[in-house]
């Protein structure tokens, strides 16, 4: 299950803020860059180095400031508005308030900084002076918000898309369990009406009917928690079927398998099953009118077709498990469909062949 973000994630998201000794030489490379792209001619020329040192100072207290106000107005407003649901409400709120916090911190760095350097008496404060001085943070501020803003959107953005795509994966894997889980009730239940009929005409039919019921019985198990399984064990599965199914029936049922073999073909696990269920539950198989059923390769796609020759009266009752539950499967797995194909004399399904990127 996954859990909603917690204020405690979002701190560690922002570790370098919360990190004193990253959050000092982070700001200090910011303030030398702030330094030579203000005044590039003082360190090409080494010329008064030590003249520099106020305003490298000033540079590194202002960009502390804001970038420590950046990362707390980022931490505020993320348990509070989201980027993905309220986009433009964030970026009101987010803009408005570090432009708020900018200027007001900005002010009192460059009122300090005017204060220590021009030396002015409390009755004559240059105001206008220091609201001009006051546009250049406001400008690194600028710069500070669009880093800080883009962060935290692509941010939340990933963390949105990344759940999104857990809960999808979450979801399909329980649909397709769910489906799997409808097979081993539908299997047990038509392999046991079957035997529970045969087993008062013939003691020896009835043995190698349980023996044959045996062996598929453990193909189903082994296959119960694999969302693919190859061509060739689907197949050699379809035709212990079919010949358990030949005990019972014997010559009212014939069929043929013809597919050559197909390396690194893969079907949803007991598709056949459900086929061959229903061609025999729904069709005549009978001594006048015997039920045939063939599978084959065509290209990329699995043919399996039988005679159609519908019951007048249906005897068995439908578990509602069968087309629909091949088509959910395919749906989860793939983009490819199967398709389903009714004439006056023949009932033919197309799977396609799925195949497993390594």
């Amino acid at each position: 299950m996954i859990q909603a973000e917690t204020p405690t994630d979002c701190k560690d998201d922002k570790g370098i803020w919360r990190d004193l000794r990253k959050f000092l030489l982070v700001n200090l490379a910011i303030a030398l860059s702030l330094q030579v792209i203000f005044c590039p001619i003082c360190f090409l020329s080494l010329k008064d180095l030590k003249g520099l040192l106020p305003d490298f100072i000033f540079s590194f207290c202002v960009s502390m400031a804001l970038s420590f106000g950046g990362s707390r107005v980022e931490e505020y407003w993320d348990v509070r508005i989201s980027w993905v649901h309220e986009p433009v409400k964030r970026l009101l709120a987010t803009v408005s308030t570090y432009m708020v916090y900018a200027f007001m911190v900005s002010f009192v760095i460059v009122f300090c900084y005017a204060w220590i350097e021009w030396r002015f008496p409390s009755d004559q404060i240059p105001w206008r002076g220091i609201l001009k001085f006051t546009l250049t943070p406001m400008t690194i501020a600028l710069v500070f918000m669009a880093i800080f803003t883009s962060r935290s959107w692509l941010i939340e953005w990933r963390k949105s898309a990344i759940e999104a795509e857990q809960l999808r994966s979450e979801k399909l894997a329980s649909q397709y369990q769910s489906l799997k889980d409808q097979l081993n009730p539908h299997f047990l239940f038509n392999s046991l009406n079957a035997l529970s009929n045969l087993v008062y005409e013939d003691a020896d039919r009835s043995a190698a009917f349980i023996q044959k019921l045996s062996k598929i019985y453990r193909y189903v198990l082994d296959v119960q928690q694999e969302e693919l399984v190859e061509l060739d064990r689907e197949l050699d599965f379809a035709r212990n079927f079919l010949e358990l199914q030949k005990i019972r029936f014997e010559e009212n049922l014939n069929f043929k398998v013809d597919v050559p073999d197909c390396k690194g073909c893969f079907l949803p696990p007991l598709s056949l099953q459900l086929l061959l269920e229903n061609a025999i539950k729904h069709n005549i198989a009978s001594q006048e009118n015997p039920l045939f059923i063939s599978i084959f390769q065509k290209g990329d796609e699995l043919w399996v077709s039988n005679t159609f020759q519908p019951k007048t009266s249906q005897n068995e009752p439908s578990t509602g498990v069968g087309l629909e539950n091949i088509r959910s499967r395919y749906r989860i797995l793939s983009d490819q469909m199967p398709e389903i194909f009714q004439s006056e004399h023949e009932f033919l399904v197309k799977l396609p062949l799925l195949k497993v990127n390594s």
